[in-house]
């Protein structure tokens, strides 16, 4: 097993690499995930993370997982609130860009082994090329619930994967997605049991990391192209309706 000076950078992520396999387990204090928006919270250390994952030559597939039987289902409540002013918008519309893009910049294989419920930022997991999920697992947007766009990458992701007319529904609605659902749409593509889902995503990694090099990198960039394509053109916009919608609900309307 190897390890790089980043792995123990970050307090909500834990990174291993073996074979050239990485995985980062999201958590916090070693449970579930609770997702922050604060400075030094999970949305900034993720595009920080993933920038240092994507440089890092030794790495040759990626594993994205949670911890415990959730993947993303509660705000921590010390660490996400609904920012009011747009200082703080221009820093989460950086975060945000810096969040999928290197993700997406991350040249080898990336799988998202989904452990539970992901209900908050429920398009990040699903950004990877091969998702798979427990049967606890379902999908969940909450903007609308809070009275703001659903403009942070989510409707770019939701909306490509899913179709425009069928992400609009889920999107508005605030949908509950079951994993059953997320397969037939093909959001998801194996549903396994708890114990064996880490076992199956090595099991997937092990074999594409015996592959050459460039055929694994290439192939990512390929693949990941149209999506940079999508938050391209979708993002700045939508994260500046977002912006627009949280600042009215608790400034009022009139103060915009």
């Amino acid at each position: 097993m190897t390890e790089a000076s980043y792995f123990k950078a970050f307090r909500n992520i834990a990174m291993t690499r073996e074979g050239g396999v990485l995985e980062a387990r999201y958590h916090t204090d070693g449970g579930p995930l609770q997702w922050g928006a604060d400075p030094g919270s999970i949305h900034e250390q993720l595009g920080e993370a993933f920038r240092l994952i994507g440089d890092d030559p030794e790495n040759r597939v990626v594993i994205l997982t949670g911890t415990g039987e959730d993947f993303c289902r509660k705000p921590n409540g010390n660490e996400l609130k609904v920012p009011s002013d747009f200082a703080t918008w221009h820093r989460i519309m950086r975060e945000s860009r810096a969040m999928f893009m290197n993700l997406l910049d991350i040249d080898v294989p990336v799988i998202s082994a989904i452990n539970g419920p992901a209900t908050i930022h429920s398009e990040l997991p699903i950004l990877a090329d091969v998702v798979l999920a427990t049967p606890t697992v379902k999908f969940r947007d909450p903007h609308m619930k809070i009275g703001v766009v659903p403009g942070d990458g989510c409707h770019a992701i939701w909306n490509m994967l899913l179709g425009p007319s069928r992400g609009h529904y889920y999107l508005l609605t605030g949908e509950t997605l079951s994993v059953e659902q997320a397969h037939a749409f093909g959001v998801v593509h194996e549903i396994h049991e708890p114990d064996m889902l880490m076992n199956r995503a090595r099991e997937i990694a092990a074999g594409l990391a015996a592959r050459p090099i460039d055929a694994l990198r290439y192939s990512r960039m390929l693949f990941a192209q149209p999506l940079k394509e999508s938050l391209q053109r979708e993002l700045p916009l939508g994260l500046a309706l977002e912006g627009l919608t949280a600042i009215a609900n608790t400034r009022g309307a009139q103060d915009v």
